[in-house]
């Protein structure tokens, strides 16, 4: 009995060994959580940009969710924000009052993603735009209406276009050199219009076209939604066709994510203008301003594009954005 005892407090031994020297190697060399990009003390550390920057900032929620931030963009409460957020439902603000306040939607701007929307509450102050341009390896800071930022990360990239992802007309052509229909993808626009085998593309939007490549490349310039004129040639005679392009993922844009990017935003490309930072963001954060370390909001994040990578629109396109919206709808005239 004294031996198996013995036996058994050896083997304990053994294996306890190694395992408490594992964890006093991570103890006197590994990184406290709380000191993580993303943690707590890092957070706290930052919190002086969220004492300047709360107040400009909403939540916006849809049947009592929050489904993005909002950037105040005026001082009688329209705040910003990205469209493609906003869900059927009703609309409400989360003020850094912890308030709620009613909010609708007054305009949208399609190409940018953006929605203005006027909540209906006082104190709030509009965001303070940064004029320089941002550098890459600076700090980009995403705060919220709590005490500390909802994330931290630095500028990644220098300010460049995202061009949309690549869409579909749904056709399949004989050949490379041959715009004549071979095959019709099933659901998508080219067969939602009307198009048949046989038919032959003379033009896209007005560009007249004679190789795929030229197809693919006008193409190129639209997103998926968005409803382009192909000239066709049916037999002897030519006609227009309004064909919209979509993608053939059933599962649709707004399911895009993965084990290794996790989620992205449902509208993740086909920006004017952005800058690119390596803050990890959910698709609800968006919406709100990405601030230096002044405060200052050099763009607005508009999308989750992948692991390391969210983009913010520029200073200069969301003002000319917000002017649009802002101003009043042109009246039709008599006819």
């Amino acid at each position: 009995m004294k031996n198996q005892i013995g036996l058994q407090l050896l083997l304990m031994a053994l294996l306890a060994g190694p395992a408490s020297a594992q964890e006093a190697a991570r103890n006197s060399t590994g990184l406290s959580r709380n000191l993580y990009r993303g943690g707590e003390g890092t957070l706290r550390a930052f919190g002086f940009i969220s004492a300047k920057t709360r107040e400009s900032i909403v939540k916006l929620n849809v049947n009592g969710s929050t489904v993005a931030l909002g950037t105040v963009v005026d001082a009688k409460g329209l705040v910003l924000t990205k469209a493609s957020e906003l869900k059927t439902g009703k609309l409400t603000c989360w003020l850094p009052t912890e308030k709620e306040a009613e909010a609708e939607v007054v305009g949208i701007d399609e190409d940018l993603d953006l929605a203005l929307v006027h909540c209906r509450a006082r104190g709030l102050k509009p965001v303070r735009w940064e004029t320089a341009e941002a550098a890459v390896g600076q700090w980009a800071i995403t705060p919220g209406i709590g005490a500390t930022p909802q994330a931290v990360g630095v500028v990644s990239a220098t300010t460049r276009r995202i061009r949309p992802e690549r869409a579909f007309i749904g056709v399949q052509f004989e050949s490379a050199i041959s715009l004549r229909i071979e095959e019709l993808m099933r659901g998508l626009g080219a067969e939602k219009a009307g198009l048949k085998p046989g038919d032959k593309v003379l033009a896209i939007n007005g560009e007249h076209v004679t190789r795929r490549d030229e197809v693919v490349d006008c193409l190129s310039k639209f997103r998926e939604g968005q409803t382009i004129k192909v000239r066709v040639q049916r037999e002897q005679d030519e006609f227009d066709a309004q064909v919209r392009l979509m993608m053939p993922d059933p599962d649709g844009p707004g399911e895009r994510s993965t084990r290794l990017t996790g989620q992205v935003s449902a509208r993740s490309a086909g920006f004017e203008e952005v800058i690119e930072h390596d803050t990890v963001l959910q698709p609800w954060l968006c919406g709100g301003p990405l601030v230096d370390l002044d405060g200052k909001a050099m763009g607005l994040n508009i999308a989750r594009a992948g692991r390391f990578s969210t983009y913010a629109l520029t200073p200069q396109v969301v003002q000319r954005a917000l002017e649009k919206l802002k101003a009043p709808p042109k009246k039709k005239s008599a006819k």
